[in-house]
């Protein structure tokens, strides 16, 4: 209940991006029980249901990133002396956003679960003459433990993903000679992520090169799944994971490189800044990253032809992309907001608002031009065995 009321009193803002958790849930709801639908519809092929739902892990990821981005920036779950003397200290706060985070997927997997019955026509006249039929099962009696089970796969993933993320973990005391003065606040430490990172990439696409080598490449996309290969899948799924961990690395790098050769002061703020954020920003950066070369892979696959996208595969695409960038933008507004302070100190410093909004355009600048020419070569890398 207490999570429900802080929920209901916030911002606009805040508001917003629990109706697109919710929104995002919906979606990937709505496509686990379209497998389980189709699964009941074609039981002689259990391969492509299992693949299906395979499938279904992808907008799930999704969701779950952007799950734990919303939480982080939730202000109804930051420490305030009312809730801490009510007894709320910060492993209360983290449940408390994780409630939050899976009471909002609850309305979206309710909403699933009514759209789902619409287009079966179980809530009355059958819409669209029928023509989502064959992917529904109609006609055919729902298991409930099935559909119940499968309502509660994003809830309860972004629940326990978001306490996890969020609970208070005991961090050691620094140790020091106590006749020696402590250090001035340093720059942090490069992500460990980096090599693991590139070591995945390239895994990932030596996987779906060689899961290729002897198989058609015009059944790919999940638009009905005929003939697609798992090995393909799981190599964008490497690929994906090696971009998310070679992202803040990156990130970390660039800073440094825009620190390096004698910098000015908009250089020196834009360098310390990216490598303060790097574990922020660089995630969902390749993330997004990861999407856009899929993309862009799977345009070069179908050029010149019609892609068999379908209309769940749609729902799909749009779902992930939808996540990939609604995370990047909330971990944007995440950074600004704990910048605040520092930017009001350096104002009553006597800086420039023009320094400050011309270290935001170089920030922003040496990130497109390091992850852009990286999408289009892992766009190109992916989509060189598939053609």
């Amino acid at each position: 209940m207490l999570a429900l009321r802080l929920a209901r009193g916030g911002r606009p803002l805040v508001q917003l991006r629990r109706l697109l958790l919710a929104g995002a849930s919906a979606g990937t709801g709505f496509l686990l029980l379209c497998a389980l639908g189709w699964a009941m519809g074609h039981p002689e092929a259990p391969g492509e249901s299992a693949l299906r739902l395979v499938w279904c892990l992808v907008p799930l990821a999704a969701t779950v990133q952007f799950a734990l981005a919303v939480g982080r920036t939730d202000p109804g779950v930051r420490p305030r002396s009312a809730l801490s003397a009510a007894g709320l200290g910060p492993s209360g706060l983290a449940l408390l956003a994780a409630l939050s985070a899976g009471a909002a997927c609850a309305l979206g997997s309710a909403a699933a679960l009514l759209a789902f019955l619409l287009l079966r026509g179980d809530l009355g006249r059958l819409p669209y003459a029928g023509t989502a039929s064959g992917l529904l099962a109609q006609g055919q009696p729902l298991p409930l433990a099935g559909v119940v089970t499968l309502l509660l796969v994003v809830p309860g993933a972004v629940a326990g993903a978001c306490w996890l993320a969020l609970r208070p973990r005991p961090r050691p005391r620094p140790e020091r000679d106590e006749e020696e003065p402590a250090e001035a606040p340093a720059p942090r430490p490069a992500p460990a992520g980096l090599p693991w990172g590139i070591a995945l990439l390239a895994a990932g696409l030596a996987v779906e090169a060689y899961a290729r080598r002897s198989e058609d490449a015009s059944a790919l996309l999940p638009g009905t799944l005929a003939g697609s290969p798992a090995g393909v899948l799981a190599g964008w799924l490497v690929t994906a994971v090696g971009l998310a961990l070679a992202g803040p690395g990156l990130t970390y790098q660039c800073g440094r490189v825009l620190q390096a050769l004698r910098p000015g002061a908009m250089r020196l703020l834009a360098g310390r800044v990216l490598q303060q954020e790097a574990a922020r920003l660089g995630r969902p950066l390749g993330v997004l990253c990861a999407v856009a070369s899929a993309a862009f892979a799977a345009a070069a696959l179908y050029a010149g032809r019609e892609p068999r996208l379908g209309p769940l595969g749609t729902i799909g695409a749009l779902l992930v992309t939808g996540c990939a960038v609604a995370t990047l933008l909330t971990a944007v507004a995440e950074a600004r907001q704990e910048r605040a302070r520092s930017r009001e100190s350096l104002l009553g410093l006597g800086a420039a608002p023009a320094l400050l909004r011309g270290a935001v355009a170089l920030r922003a600048g040496v990130l497109l031009a390091v992850f852009g020419p990286l999408t289009w070569l892992v766009a190109e890398l992916a989509a060189l065995p598939l053609t």
